[in-house]
């Protein structure tokens, strides 16, 4: 199944990285947290990439554009220019790497990829989370219910200690824990093609009229993921993120 993936924004609240590279290209362990997205969705062999891309697009083409030389050793022939690789890391993935305006917002972005991905269910998630979200169950779980659109829909990760007190007692103490109070929005979409005639122009926001219609109209189901999901706003997420991956604790690793 095609898989679009909003790498487009231009990540503000990650100035300290960001001012150089897209946030999509922010790295932990080594790769960029777009190049974790991409494992996760290619471990259920969902390996057919549409990434929309916008603010420094050119760094993102580049790095697919010279991945194996880049993720493996090889040899340079410099009379004849051939160049032999020494091993491979077995990635099969298929990259389509399309420019969908540097100011377009997300629903504008998917809607430059209707051509691409033509009447095809798809898969849809944004190039800055990760989430340990079973694909098959999710996939399953869209095909059952027959709507047009499912988001998986998660539990935010507090980033505060969170005290429960009755009459000034402190009655339990939660260093950061998962908020159990409501559901958010955690990307990790499938959406049925006709989902691409509600998208107007460049100037459309996925997440306000779109999916808000979508509801309106009955046809938006939440896949409810109680395991572990985190989205890279700040440096702190990021180095929460490189501290789980360091010590070979990442949930989302597969």
């Amino acid at each position: 199944m095609k898989v679009i993936i909003l790498a487009g924004g231009f990540g503000t609240r990650l100035a300290e990285y960001t001012e150089a590279i897209p946030k999509p290209m922010v790295t932990i362990g080594g790769q960029p947290m777009l190049w974790h997205i991409m494992k996760s969705y290619a471990y259920y062999g969902h390996k057919d990439f549409y990434l929309a891309l916008g603010y420094r697009a050119e760094i993102i083409k580049e790095y697919f554009l010279n991945y194996h030389s880049l993720s493996s050793d090889f040899t340079v022939d410099l009379l004849s220019g051939e160049v032999t690789p020494h091993q491979s890391d077995g990635i099969d993935w298929r990259v389509s790497l399309i420019s969908t305006g540097l100011e377009s917002m997300t629903g504008g972005r998917v809607k430059r990829m209707q051509s691409l991905i033509g009447n095809e269910t798809f898969m849809l998630t944004y190039g800055d989370g990760v989430a340990d979200i079973d694909l098959d169950e999710l996939l399953s779980f869209h095909k059952n219910h027959g709507k047009m659109v499912t988001v998986s829909a998660v539990h935010p990760g507090a980033r505060f200690g969170e005290l429960e007190i009755q009459n000034q007692q402190v009655m339990s103490f939660q260093e950061k824990p998962q908020s159990s109070q409501g559901w958010i929005n955690g990307g990790y979409f499938i959406v049925e093609p006709e989902f691409f005639e509600l998208l107007e122009n460049d100037q459309t926001i996925l997440e306000k009229k779109p999916l808000e219609k979508v509801a309106a109209m009955g046809e938006l189901m939440a896949y409810l993921h109680k395991g572990y999901w985190q989205c890279m706003d700040t440096k702190r997420d990021r180095d929460s993120l490189e501290e789980l991956w360091e010590a070979k604790k990442a949930p989302w690793k597969r």
